[in-house]
């Protein structure tokens, strides 16, 4: 006959002894499980979005005039101040970095460039009213800018920029006055109307008597612009926006356009944003943190020549 038997006092508090130790180090095993996996996602977000925004910011820097870079201070002053860029380095206090792109989509063209970059001094058609550029094809180049800029802009808001020119800050437009003659270092230009003259860009404003024409220039129809903004001295941590379709040589200042045509952001949740300029070339930092579990945070930086 079977016989039922019951634990002991020994086995039953044998027993109560290992489902304390499997229940309190399972929890724990399962918190820090748990913890890593979010400390894990975490990292890997701020590695990727740093990542992209130091690649966008580089990838745009790339195209700049670089004589043109500026920094600033938020909020803007009137009239607004500005600095050179190497003077700039190294220092929290400038939050604005600012500079005139060159038209490298232009530049690119499809199977051949839009605008060549050549001025024909030599040709009989140049005058102090007229510039000829041999294979430049404005109508081309109006479109593709208009396209680009969301038909924000067109090529009677571009300006020439002359390669060997005096590069004198001031020359550039940010100062916020519009260029009113063509002895400063951007040419504001229109296209020359009419069937064949395609390859011929007249002065927006003034002419080019007694002005320095060099043989080759590079096209602009936008400055850019990445600022911090939002930011919350609690969690120290602000916005990156990228500005675009505004023309400091028209007298457009980028902080007068926030609409999508002009303004876009780039990063949330910025902890720096800082930049150094040595000679030519310029470096950038950007650090993010997240304080979702723990307070976390990381820095990527990109050197640009």
């Amino acid at each position: 006959m079977l016989k039922r038997t019951a634990f002991t006092m020994i086995e039953l508090i044998f027993v109560i002894v290992i489902m304390g130790i499997i229940g309190k180090f399972g929890v724990e095993f399962l918190a820090q499980a748990y913890k890593s996996f979010i400390f894990a996602k975490i990292n890997h977000e701020l590695q990727s979005t740093s990542e992209q925004t130091v690649e966008f910011i580089a990838a745009r820097l790339q195209n700049r005039i670089k004589d043109s870079v500026i920094a600033r201070t938020t909020p803007p002053t009137t009239p607004p101040t500005f600095f050179p860029v190497q003077q700039s380095s190294g220092a929290n206090t400038y939050t604005v970095l600012e500079w005139i792109a060159s038209d490298v989509d232009g530049f690119r063209g499809t199977t051949k460039p839009l605008w060549s970059g050549i001025i024909d001094l030599e040709n009989s058609s140049s005058s102090t009213t007229v510039l000829v550029s041999p294979e430049t094809n404005t109508t081309a180049s109006n479109t593709l800018i208009t396209t680009l800029s969301n038909s924000q802009t067109t090529l009677n808001d571009a300006a020439l920029y002359f390669i060997g020119s005096n590069n004198d800050l001031d020359g550039y437009g940010w100062n916020g006055t519009a260029i009113a003659d063509q002895n400063s270092v951007m040419h504001p230009i229109t296209s020359v109307a009419g069937a064949g003259n395609e390859n011929k860009f007249a002065p927006a404003v003034g002419n080019f008597s007694g002005v320095d024409v060099y043989e080759y220039y590079k096209l602009s129809w936008t400055a850019n612009a990445v600022v911090m903004e939002n930011y919350d001295t609690t969690t120290n941590m602000g916005d990156l926006y990228f500005y675009h379709n505004y023309q400091p040589w028209n007298g457009d200042k980028y902080y007068d356009n926030n609409d999508s045509n002009h303004k876009s952001l780039i990063m949330k949740n910025v902890s720096t944003f800082q930049f150094i300029s040595i000679g030519a070339m310029m470096k950038i930092q950007v650090c993010t943190k997240s304080t979702l579990v723990e307070e976390y945070s990381l820095c990527k930086e990109k050197t640009v020549l």
